[in-house]
């Protein structure tokens, strides 16, 4: 069986967020190449190495456990010697377990859900043509999706009512641990019923959905009565959606910050690059003396030309200075980490692991061979700029909570630097219908960029996946997973 799982997916408008979770007995490494279009200018010059890792790059680490472990957080809230602490910490445990795992679940069925109804519009529009024939395979084709799609929302509701209901049947008692459970389960029930609506929102259209959509906005109606019985949101912010939104977003912090490793990062090289200025200023000033000593050796006392020759070596020494100075620091940090960051336990302050992180840009015909041969480059394609980010991790899961024995790294892109330097323009393309009708539609401009992923754990086989990113100056269009080997492969031979 695998270990590795990646996962690549859009966040709002133009953030990508990688997430990977790692069993952390061994030692992890993590690559992610960019192939950026030349057309759109993209340098060192135009942005810095460092500025992309400290504005477009964030990562974060959750403890992770899978969802059979659930029961064994929630028996730690059944106990009636908790401290104020540890309920807090198992209830967010149990609170984020279940966002994680509704979050996966829903984003599965709304592909699903829109795939199924492309193919419904595909069928609809061929059954319109005159000259069509009967649709009998497009129809069993249609029928599969349909029946798979209604029992994968009737499982995922099945876990969601079930787990919401363990979660309210151990309501604390004590006024100062329900003021927490309130917040929790305010949370909960307001992001179960959102989730739930935007599966509404892409349902297919047609009357094999209905009883479960009738199902589903069942459920939303009662998460809304339960949380106006209770009484968790004041009218104003009930009527008001970015309040809510707001207030949502602050209870989700309070959610995660138990159960999200704090971080402590570090920019290395301080002290080498100092002791480089210091090299190169010497070794610049040895050669500005000499040339001082053979200058008075030569013109003799203090003269005119004796000052003008002295001018001209001192700006031959502020030319060279910084140049030998960046030449000296080039070599002596290329391929090596530029930043450390420490991982730290949200509850004991516990050093759990350190990871190291290089970023820099590559020139393609010096990338790894296999890293070539995934993205598979033709000649006819244009010269591409690479990205490159990795990072090296070891962790110390003998510190970890109780029966947590890995965590889940969320790496997010920003990608708003590169949208920024894409033109906005858009033009118009002429279609002519089955009918004779010319239709023109507007079509905005769009780029491609490849995203190449490698992640090894341990010493074994790498996991390599190619990824297809459309986006245009506004948004990510569309995220494809388009070539993928590694471990899975080989356990399934």
């Amino acid at each position: 069986m695998a270990t590795h799982q990646v996962s690549v997916e859009r966040r709002d408008s133009l953030h990508l967020r990688i997430s990977r979770v790692l069993r952390e007995e061994s030692s992890h490494r993590l690559d992610v190449y960019l192939f950026v279009p030349a057309e759109l200018g993209l340098n060192a010059h135009v942005l810095s190495e460092e500025a992309f890792y400290h504005g477009a790059i964030h990562v974060k680490r959750t403890y992770y456990s899978d969802r059979h472990r659930l029961p064994l957080v929630m028996s730690r809230l059944a106990g009636k010697r908790l401290d104020a602490d540890q309920y807090r910490l198992g209830l967010s445990l149990y609170a984020y377990q279940y966002v994680v795992a509704l979050e996966r679940s829903t984003q599965t069925l709304l592909d699903q859900a829109r795939r199924t109804r492309k193919t419904e519009k595909r069928v609809g529009d061929k059954a319109e043509a005159p000259e069509e024939a009967p649709r009998s395979n497009a129809s069993e084709e249609e029928i599969v999706q349909a029946e798979r799609l209604r029992e994968q929302l009737e499982e995922t509701l099945e876990l969601a009512s079930g787990i919401l209901r363990r979660l309210r049947r151990q309501e604390p008692s004590d006024e100062s641990l329900h003021r927490y459970y309130a917040n929790i389960d305010n949370y909960l029930s307001w992001f179960t019923e959102q989730r739930l609506l935007e599966l509404i929102a892409h349902l297919p259209r047609g009357h094999d959905y209905r009883e479960i959509r009738q199902r589903l906005l069942g459920i939303c109606r009662e998460e809304d009565e339960h949380r106006r019985a209770r009484e968790y949101n004041s009218e104003r912010v009930t009527r008001d959606p970015t309040r809510m939104s707001n207030k949502m977003r602050l209870l989700r912090r309070l959610i995660e910050y138990p159960v999200t490793l704090k971080q402590r990062s570090q920019e290395l090289g301080g002290g080498e690059e100092k002791a480089v200025k210091g090299l190169a200023t010497a070794v610049v000033m040895v050669f500005v003396t000499l040339g001082l000593l053979e200058a008075r050796a030569a013109l003799g006392d203090i003269t005119a030309l004796f000052v003008l020759a002295l001018a001209v070596l001192y700006a031959l020494r502020e030319v060279f200075k910084d140049d030998l100075r960046m030449t000296l620091w080039r070599l002596l940090r290329r391929g090596r980490p530029k930043w450390r960051r420490q991982y730290l336990d949200a509850h004991s302050n516990a050093v759990l692991g350190r990871q190291l992180e290089w970023f820099d840009y590559q020139r393609y015909s010096r990338l790894d061979e296999a890293i070539r041969r995934v993205r598979k480059r033709n000649m006819a394609q244009r010269e591409e700029v690479v990205l490159h980010y990795r990072s090296s991790s070891r962790m110390s899961p003998t510190r970890f909570l109780s029966g947590y024995d890995r965590t889940r790294e969320v790496l997010t892109l920003d990608l708003a630097p590169l949208a920024r330097l894409m033109d906005k323009g858009s033009h118009h393309v002429y279609r002519l219908e089955e009918k004779g009708q010319v239709v023109r539609e507007p079509v905005e401009k769009r780029h491609l960029i490849n995203l190449v992923i490698r992640e090894v754990e341990g010493n074994g086989t790498p996991l390599l996946q190619r990824w297809k990113i459309v986006m245009s100056r506004s948004k990510i269009v569309d995220v494809e997973l388009v070539h993928e080997e590694g471990p899975e492969e080989e356990g399934a031979e």
